[in-house]
């Protein structure tokens, strides 16, 4: 009680202190690791174990140099780009078209069919990866791009159609009257009216849907076999041995590969916020 009252006294406000103690906290337990690995990759392997969080008392800038000269990180970079962006390309088309569908268009079983949908979240790619390979291999992807992209794209498909689904039905419903009553389509009130309208929610799912491929581990090391396909997390194991790790190198590896998703975040910023809040306040 003392504590209030010396706060209420000297015109602080004790709970927007909290809040701001509290946030600090969440900041450093986040920021504390992409620092430390940022400054690692600066350090020799001998300093990186004896001083693993502290600032490098020689500063290794060939650890950084020597990645971004070779060849190699740059075709894990490529192939990491071409996975993630034709992931978000298919999420977004057809998430987007699903979920008009179940925001607009009443049919018969439209609520069992969503529910079935959003058991999907309750799957991680792992449960199904035995299965997943088995399919993979019967359309002979295996090794190929597609092999990636399509699991990708389907475990992305339930969170993508929920966002997009809400986003959808905030929209006025006097739009759709009117584009129909117009003779406006279903496919033209999609096309030229819902899409233009939903830049916000877009850019939140593929935003997201990019930093899950971008970050994929598990399903292209299952499906992919040759050297030239790897995405960038593969790309680690050139630094692993078979008794030992080059980690000062392996964090410099993943500084570079961080990012590119980092600078997108900070573009779409905006956009993922106001497509994640829409429709959280009404009146």
């Amino acid at each position: 009680m003392k504590t209030e009252e010396a706060f209420s006294e000297s015109g602080l406000d004790w709970a927007a202190f909290l809040k701001a103690l509290y946030l600090l906290g969440v900041v450093l337990f986040v920021a504390t690791p992409l620092v430390a690995t940022v400054l690692g990759g600066f350090k020799s392997l001998g300093e990186l174990r004896t001083n693993p969080f502290g600032l490098p008392q020689v500063w290794e800038w060939k650890n950084y140099t020597d990645i971004l000269l070779s060849r190699r990180y740059w075709q894990l970079l490529q192939n990491s780009l071409i996975i993630s962006t034709l992931t978000v390309i298919l999420t977004l088309i057809t998430a987007s078209m699903a979920a008009f569908v179940f925001a607009h268009i009443s049919f018969f079983g439209r609520t069992m069919m969503l529910n079935y949908i959003t058991m999907g979240l309750l799957f991680p790619a792992a449960t199904a990866i035995l299965p997943l390979f088995i399919k993979v291999r019967d359309l002979g992807l295996l090794d190929h791009y597609l092999g990636v992209i399509l699991p990708q794209v389907a475990f992305s498909l339930a969170m993508s159609i929920l966002l997009l689904r809400r986003f959808f039905k905030e929209l006025p419903e006097e739009l759709l009257e009117a584009a129909l009553v117009d003779g406006c389509s279903y496919l033209n009130f999609f096309r030229y009216v819902t899409l233009p309208l939903s830049r916000p929610i877009l850019a939140t799912v593929g935003t997201i849907t990019f930093v899950h491929s971008w970050n994929a581990y598990l399903v292209p090391l299952v499906m992919l076999n040759s050297d030239s396909q790897y995405p960038w997390p593969m790309g680690i194991m050139i630094y692993q041995g078979e008794f030992s790790a080059e980690w000062h190198l392996i964090l410099a590896f993943i500084t570079l590969t961080l990012l590119p998703t980092i600078i997108l975040f900070l573009f779409a910023q905006k956009h993922i916020v106001a497509g994640l809040t829409s429709g959280a306040v009404k009146g």
